[in-house]
């Protein structure tokens, strides 16, 4: 789970690292390194375990991009050198982890191996349960060897009206790879392919006509008067996005999801366009769902049955991806 601590690596190997904040990629040393993490009942924090675990000795420079405080870059994928792999290979616990990524500068949480997972709330709300009962198949796209996790999304509306989107805009094509959706909390705001984004833009600007607009801030193109916003539980007053996804199952992203403040003035439609390119890339999706998006929604990937799942914004139970509780001992 978090508060991973290593020693220092030595004998070293080579290994190619990445960093895919900055894009690059080096040769680097790899090594096995010492880790240290608490197990949990979902409540409060219980015994440490340490184990060894494959990591590389990446150089200084390599890192210079990563954020303040940061000491590396933890793998999330499915690959066999991944952080969720090796803790279920290592530790003999379920090869699934559960994500809540935290907005405004908060505390977050990752949990490898299971849970339940309890968050602060009035009353206090345990969702592994649900979430297991309601997963949705992964997919792999057979010409990227990225470990990426692909989900399907079959449609998109605004405020309950469909967006007209040309048809297999979304699918992901099995011959060429290109097409489909894929989770990336590297990228900051949810990109999707011109064809994608232009009619959801226009659907979104045409739902939001009656509030007061503002200078686009790079890299949005459209913002508004923060003044002209209402707020609601679920964020800003807006209309909802819905992606449909397997089974008809919708995944609804209310104003906290869709609009981010940008400065005390205004406020962006928080989403982008994917640069078009000709011939797209073997591995270029059409949607990368994004770490804004992903704030405050808990998120479990379950890496043996090739399943995820997703809680919705937590806002709408009146807690968040900071309130959960690992800071006391369990009684």
């Amino acid at each position: 789970m978090v508060g991973i601590a290593g020693e220092h690596p030595r004998h070293c190997h080579f290994l190619y690292c990445y960093n895919p904040v900055n894009g690059r990629c080096t040769q680097d040393d790899a090594t096995t390194i010492t880790l240290a993490a608490n197990t949990t009942d979902g409540e409060n924090p219980l015994s440490e375990v340490s184990f060894r675990a494959v990591g590389s000795c990446a150089p200084g420079d390599l890192q210079a991009s990563l954020p303040a405080g940061a000491a590396g870059v933890a793998g999330l994928s499915r690959l066999p050198l991944s952080l969720p792999t090796q803790f279920g290979t290592i530790l003999k616990v379920a090869k699934q982890f559960a994500l809540c990524l935290p907005g405004g500068g908060s505390d977050g949480v990752a949990v490898f191996g299971g849970g339940p997972f309890q968050l602060l709330a009035a009353p206090p709300v345990e969702l592994a349960d649900g979430l297991r009962q309601n997963q949705l198949p992964l997919l792999k796209n057979p010409r990227s060897d990225t470990g990426a996790y692909y989900f399907r999304i079959t449609g998109i509306a605004v405020n309950q009206q469909q967006v007209p989107t040309p048809p297999g805009a979304f699918d992901l094509d099995g011959g060429s790879g290109t097409g489909g959706a894929i989770f990336s909390t590297v990228t900051p705001y949810t990109a999707l392919r011109p064809e994608i984004y232009r009619p959801l833009h226009d659907a979104f600007d045409a739902a939001t006509s009656g509030i007061a607009r503002a200078a686009p801030v790079a890299p949005f193109d459209m913002c508004y008067q923060a003044s002209a916003l209402t707020m609601t539980r679920l964020g800003y007053g807006v209309a909802n996005i819905d992606l449909t996804l397997d089974g008809g199952r919708t995944w609804t992203l209310p104003g906290g999801s869709s609009l981010v403040q940008v400065n005390d003035q205004t406020v962006c439609f928080a989403f982008v366009q994917i640069a078009p390119s000709m011939p797209a890339a073997a591995d270029s999706p059409a949607v990368i769902f994004g770490g804004f998006q992903m704030e405050n929604h808990l998120l479990i990937f379950d890496l043996e049955k090739e399943t995820f799942a997703f809680s919705g914004l937590l806002f709408g139970i009146r807690t968040t991806c900071s309130n959960f509780n690992f800071t006391v001992g369990s009684s």
